[in-house]
Order: C-alpha cells, then sequence, then structure tokens
C-alpha cells in the first residue's frame, strides 16, 4: 500500500511538473486541436518518463488515433512548419516555435523474424501501442489535453524502483526487435537501473539475434551507451549477457585467466575504472562526453591478452601492449564503423598510453618533452587525461608518485609552450626556404631537409632563421 501510495504521490507531482513546464500550453494547444477534430492525442514515451525524473526535455513524441493524412489536416494554419519524417510509418513532424515535434499514429506492427524491420499497421488503441514499446518505464503516457496518466504495464513502478523490463515476454520483445537488447544496457548507463532478471535472461539467449541488425546501428547504441554517466553499468550488462563477446569480443577478453603461481590485477576491472576515472577527468580538461577519450580508455589494454607471457619467476609481462592494442583498436572501430577520426585518435592514444611512466623514473629532458607533445598531436590534454586515469593502484604513497610526476610533466610542458609555442611545433625554415637556401625543386629531399630541420627544433627548441640556415647548409654540405 504504501508502494501504491508513492506511485500516486509521484503521479501527481509529474503531472503538476507538466502542467508547469515550459512547453505545457504547446501541450494543451495540441490536444485541444486533435479533441476538437475527434481524435485522441497523448504524448509519449521518453518525454512522459524524464518528467518523472525531473528532467527538462525538449524532444516532444506524440501517438495519435488519427493517420498521417489527417495529422497534417488537424495541424494546417496552427503550426509554423510541417514535415513527412515516415509516413509510411504513420510520423509526421512540426514546428512551433522553437519546439520541433513528432505524432505518429498509433501502431500495431508485426515483425518478419528474418529482419528489424516492422511490417506496419496502424493501431485504434493507445494500450495497443504502448505495448510495442521496449520497456515498460518508455511505455507510458499522458493523455491530453485533459492529463490524465496511462501506465498500463506498471513503468511508473518499475521506475520508482529502478528496473529495466519489457511490457510483455522479453523473448517475444527482442525477437521484434533485437537492438533492445542493446538499449537495455544503455538505459541501465544512462539510468543506474538494473535490468530485470527475466529481460536480462532473455538478453543472454538472444544475443545471437543481434547479427540482423546493422554495423551502424549497434555502434551508435554502443556510443549512446559509452557517452552516459554511469557506462559501466551498461558494458558489465553487455559483457554479462554474453553479447559483448559478440559485438567487441576485446572487452571480455580482457577477463584474464589467474593461475595460483602468477599473479596479477584483473584486466578488465582496471579498464573500467580508467573509464570511470577519466570521466570525471573530463570537465578539468575542458572535455565533455568525449568519444575518442571513453574509447580509448576502456580499450587502452585491449593488447595484454595477446602480450601476455607468463615469467618463471612467477611474474607476468606485456610487452609491446601499447602498440598491439592500437592496432586491435583501429581494426574493431573500423568493423563497427566508426569515422576515420576517431580511429586514428583512439589507436594513437592507445599507443602513447604508456609513454609517460619513464618520467616518473627520471625527470625528461626538455626535448623528450617537445617529441611527447609532438607526438601526442592534437590529443594532449585527452592524452593527459588518459595518463592520469590510468593509475588504479592501491599503494598510496605510489599513486601520489605519479601524480606529482605528472603535475610536473604538465607544468613543464605549460612553461615550455609559452616559451616556444609548442601547440604549433614547426622548424626554423619552411619548405619555401628550404628549397631557396638549397636551390631545390619540390622533390623528396625536401621533405628529408625539413625532417631534419625538425629533429633540430626537437632536440634544441628554436634556433631562429639564420642559425637554422647555417645548420641546414652544413648538414647539406656533410650528405
Amino acid at each position: 500500500m504504501e508502494g501504491i501510495l508513492k506511485s500516486m504521490r509521484t503521479v501527481a507531482e509529474a503531472l503538476a511538473n507538466l502542467q508547469r513546464a515550459s512547453h505545457s500550453p504547446l501541450l494543451i494547444k495540441l490536444g485541444n486541436l486533435f479533441a476538437v477534430s475527434g481524435h485522441e492525442l497523448a504524448l509519449v514515451g521518453g518525454p512522459v518518463r524524464d518528467v518523472f525524473l525531473g528532467r527538462e526535455t525538449n524532444d516532444l513524441d506524440f501517438t495519435t488515433s488519427a493517420k498521417p493524412e489527417e495529422i497534417e489536416k488537424i495541424l494546417a494554419g496552427s503550426v509554423d512548419a510541417i514535415w513527412d519524417i515516415g509516413r509510411e510509418f504513420g510520423t509526421i513532424g512540426a514546428r512551433i516555435g522553437d519546439i520541433h515535434v513528432e505524432i505518429t499514429t498509433y501502431r500495431a506492427d508485426k515483425y518478419d523474424h528474418e529482419s528489424r524491420k516492422p511490417i506496419v499497421a496502424f493501431g485504434t488503441d493507445l494500450n495497443d501501442d504502448l505495448f510495442r514499446r521496449d520497456f515498460t518505464i518508455n511505455a507510458m503516457a499522458v493523455r491530453l489535453p485533459d492529463g490524465v496518466f496511462v501506465d498500463p504495464f506498471n513503468g511508473l513502478q518499475d521506475l520508482l524502483e529502478g528496473t529495466i523490463r519489457t511490457p510483455g515476454k522479453p523473448e517475444d520483445s527482442f525477437s521484434d526487435d533485437p537492438l533492445r537488447i542493446m538499449r537495455a544496457a544503455r538505459f541501465a548507463a544512462q539510468l543506474g537501473f538494473l535490468i530485470h532478471e527475466d529481460t536480462f535472461s532473455a538478453m543472454k539467449s538472444m544475443a545471437s539475434r543481434l547479427g540482423i541488425v546493422s554495423v551502424e546501428r549497434v555502434e551508435a547504441e554502443f556510443t549512446k551507451m559509452l557517452l552516459s554517466d554511469q557506462p559501466r553499468e551498461g558494458i558489465e550488462a553487455l559483457v554479462d549477457a554474453g553479447v559483448a563477446a559478440l559485438i567487441i569480443p576485446e572487452i571480455p577478453a580482457l577477463k584474464l585467466e589467474v593461475d595460483e603461481h602468477h599473479h596479477h590485477k584483473d584486466v578488465y576491472e582496471h579498464s573500467l575504472t580508467v573509464l570511470e576515472q577519466a570521466i570525471s577527468y573530463e570537465e578539468n580538461y575542458g572535455l565533455k562526453k568525449d568519444i575518442v577519450l571513453r574509447l580509448a580508455a576502456l580499450l587502452h589494454d585491449i593488447g595484454k591478452p595477446q602480450t601476455r607471457k607468463l615469467e618463471s619467476g612467477g611474474g607476468v609481462t606485456f610487452y609491446h601492449h601499447d602498440v598491439v592494442g592500437a592496432k586491435m583498436a583501429s581494426k574493431r572501430l573500423h568493423d563497427l564503423r566508426y569515422d576515420n577520426d576517431t580511429i586514428k585518435s583512439v589507436a594513437r592514444l592507445i599507443e602513447l598510453h604508456l609513454r609517460f611512466f619513464g618520467y616518473s623514473d627520471q625527470a625528461w629532458t626538455d626535448s623528450a618533452i617537445r617529441r611527447y607533445v609532438r607526438d601526442a598531436e592534437g590529443l594532449l590534454s585527452r592524452l593527459h587525461v588518459l595518463t592520469r586515469s590510468d593509475v588504479t593502484t592501491r599503494n598510496q604513497k605510489k599513486a601520489e608518485r605519479l601524480a606529482h610526476a605528472y603535475d610536473d610533466l604538465e607544468n613543464r610542458i605549460e612553461q615550455l609552450a609559452e616559451q616556444e609555442q609548442l601547440d604549433a611545433l614547426r622548424p626554423d625554415l619552411s619548405g619555401e626556404d628550404i628549397m631557396e637556401i638549397l636551390d631545390l625543386k619540390p622533390s623528396p629531399e625536401v621533405g628529408i631537409a625539413y625532417k631534419f630541420l625538425m629533429e633540430l627544433r626537437l632536440d634544441e627548441g628554436p634556433l631562429g632563421h639564420e642559425e637554422a640556415k647555417k645548420r641546414l647548409l652544413s648538414w647539406w654540405a656533410s650528405r
């Protein structure tokens, strides 16, 4: 009874919030337009869920008894713009001021077992439309304009309890649209909810159904999950359900076997901790939900299983796992259809993520620092975050020593940057200067000379035009 009363109070509070929301007049206006025309209209799905969560939302989705052509007639003259988003799926878009809305006819779809594309069938009942939705927390609605709350599958209770559950049998839901398997993990990450036992069991048993989903859709869901506030929840769900083994097997492979003679930390848990720590550092470095950083943090050690070697004295080594991991990450992200810039940046960060640890033993020369900045290219802030986040030791003294060492490195980078413009590292002479001084035409030799001058710049800092010219001529003569 207490839970029911709590739900009733929450409904009242949520509907009150809805009425106070900035778009409340819009909801009433649209509801009246459809009611006058003899049709039902309801705010549905994510916007209703977000009201209960206390989140402001500008993505307004509606469902209606009206067919697409009727929706257009009802809206005509009362909105600023109307467009056809997907007439065959019953969806019409509209703009009222700065707010965009989508209005979709009630659906009662059927699915082809060999495809996640529905055989579209328009319905006549709001409850039937809600039943076909992915999870109960997204299967709630508010009828307009009167504000009646509709919750046939106890979505509010699941929202209060932090549970992700399907409206009907999860096996049927995941068979209809296997991408919902990944959405369950994504909502677990975004909301910090637990996946219901029956729903999770269906995820495990039906993971292979994801094979009919396009790679692009899988990548989009994985990215949304990784950009959430708590991606660990979603990653663990994908790994435990056997889904990660199908789409990004390098992650579960991090659960290295540990024998009784050779002990080392759990690389899988370490990687998740690095990801969490990287997220906590993002704001400090001017980064905001950065997919490149988060992918690099999650995948930085995926080369370890392939490079793992048990030493005779009982130790474990992972020599060159940075280089191997960078190549593995490039291939996996390419297979997942990430763009080339993201792939290149993630691979570069993984390749460089161990570079700093030599600094903690002995301070670098200015030349080494210049090369560190040069090799990071435009990824220096992300490399700072990844390197700091990679320290997960429980040894407090060691952690403090590494933190102080990296503080020192960052300070020295800043000092050199002020003196030498490290953010735009280039030789003292341009390609045109080289051709003029050496009387060359465009050729590979110009590139070789440019590389020579760049090495001088990295080793010794700015030389000035005349000194660089003198060094260039001397080097050229010695060749």
